[in-house]
């Protein structure tokens, strides 16, 4: 019988880069992995909501949460922004017992759910090392990644906890990840650096500058193709290159792909959209 997880996409995933979502159906079809689906459930708020009501934010999580653990089944999202931002309302309110009872009184009141706190937020990355196992994903490659990939984390992800058993300050699990696909990892210190994420909102060139930093950094390491962990972040790194160059006067030609899509790919699913993959790779080291 197969892993089974309560689905949150985030919002990215099923708006503006359907292609994760994509992916991700693809990847846990060859994984035997189950996602189901949690209908109604709420933006997590990416870090902005709270700025202006925290405890309306908190209360749409533990509405999630609440679905979740109706089900008897943990979290899984494919993005860092989501993991970091959720888990860390997950954990606030298991620590408070007061602040949960005020939010149980509203869900109770709006929605008829409760929510206890017996579940797990997981990010992708962590599921595959930690429940499906690298040995089980090295089983299931097809297409090895025969070249060099940066991966990047996604700082929301990178805090005690939402890290999951990897080290937030020293972490290793894309890298371990990306070995077992048949990628040769690329080490370099951007790969757990902020690109600015939300901040493109109000402080565009600051955010530029600090996406230009990480995409000439992993290409000067030697990288062919960067994979991200956080569709969020994965628009300031691939969407605004040209920007980013423009502002810093840094080479930050790279292509950019989610990891859902190199997972993806590695696996041999959907071919007819990830087989050029290897020829941008190639394209970019001659």
């Amino acid at each position: 019988m197969g892993l089974r997880y309560a689905y949150f996409p985030g919002c990215v995933a099923k708006g503006s880069a359907r292609e994760v979502e994509d992916a991700m159906r693809a990847v846990v079809k060859a994984l035997d992995i189950e996602l189901v689906d949690m209908p109604g459930a709420a933006c997590c708020g990416a870090g902005v909501m709270k700025q202006a009501n925290h405890r309306l934010q908190l209360t749409l999580n533990a509405r999630t949460f609440a679905q979740a653990e109706a089900m008897g089944l943990d979290v899984l999202t494919p993005c860092a922004t989501c993991q970091g931002n959720m888990y860390e309302d997950l954990a606030l309110l298991l620590d408070d017992e007061k602040l949960r009872a005020e939010v149980n009184d509203v869900l109770e009141k709006t929605c008829g759910m409760r929510f206890e706190g017996n579940l797990r937020m997981r990010h992708l990355l962590q599921v595959l090392v930690e429940d499906v196992g690298l040995d089980a994903v090295r089983d299931h490659v097809v297409n090895p990644v025969d070249f060099p990939v940066a991966g990047y984390y996604g700082v929301p992800m990178l805090q005690d906890g939402a890290s999951g058993d990897d080290d937030p300050m020293d972490p290793h699990y894309f890298e371990d990840l990306l070995v077992a696909i048949g990628s040769s990892p690329v080490d370099y210190d951007g790969a757990t650096r902020s690109v600015g994420f939300p901040g493109l909102l109000g402080r565009e060139r600051t955010a530029m500058l600090q996406t230009a930093e990480v995409l000439s950094e992993a290409k000067q390491e030697g990288a062919l193709v960067m994979a991200t962990a956080c569709p969020l972040s994965h628009f300031n790194l691939d969407v605004y290159q040209v920007k980013a160059k423009k502002v810093s006067g840094r080479d930050t030609a790279l292509p950019v792909v989610h990891l859902p899509e190199l997972l993806a790919f590695a696996l041999g699913m959907m071919p007819d959209r990830y087989a050029q993959l290897r020829t941008r790779a190639l394209v970019m080291g001659a």
